[in-house]
């Protein structure tokens, strides 16, 4: 199956109806902190667009299938409707072309692999990159 089904135990439905553990992309400084971050841990952007049904779709279905309680793993969240100008920083610095809905995984300060609309949940498995 796709992306996270792969890595995490659908049955354990508990951690994954709570409330995920985004944390919050308001500022273009905090592009720095992730660059320095990635140096430890994985790092998930995910590009939203709350007008788009596509990506209301998919944010859901990533929010179920995936454990955001993983100490290898931080999930960023950006509002591209109230945070345009941090997407297009976004584009730059990591050299991403815009889409939405958009995961951007982060390695090392570097864009190891990014997929947008429904490849987000059905094309590529996060197992590979932790």
């Amino acid at each position: 199956m796709g992306f996270f089904n792969n890595l995490f135990d659908s049955t354990n439905n508990t951690t994954n109806e709570n409330k995920f553990n985004w944390l919050p992309l308001t500022e273009t400084s905090q592009l720095r902190e992730i660059i320095e971050l990635s140096k430890d841990k994985l790092v998930v952007i995910f590009k939203h667009s709350r007008r788009c049904g596509i990506s209301s779709a998919v944010l859901t279905k990533f929010e179920k299938a995936t454990d955001s309680n993983l100490e290898t793993i931080a999930f960023y969240y950006l509002d591209l409707i109230k945070y345009r100008d941090i997407s297009n920083e976004i584009a730059q610095v990591f050299n991403v072309y815009h889409q939405s809905p958009q995961v951007l995984l982060i390695k090392n300060g570097e864009t190891i692999a990014h997929h947008s609309h429904y490849d987000i949940i059905s094309s590529f498995n996060l197992k590979d990159f932790i």
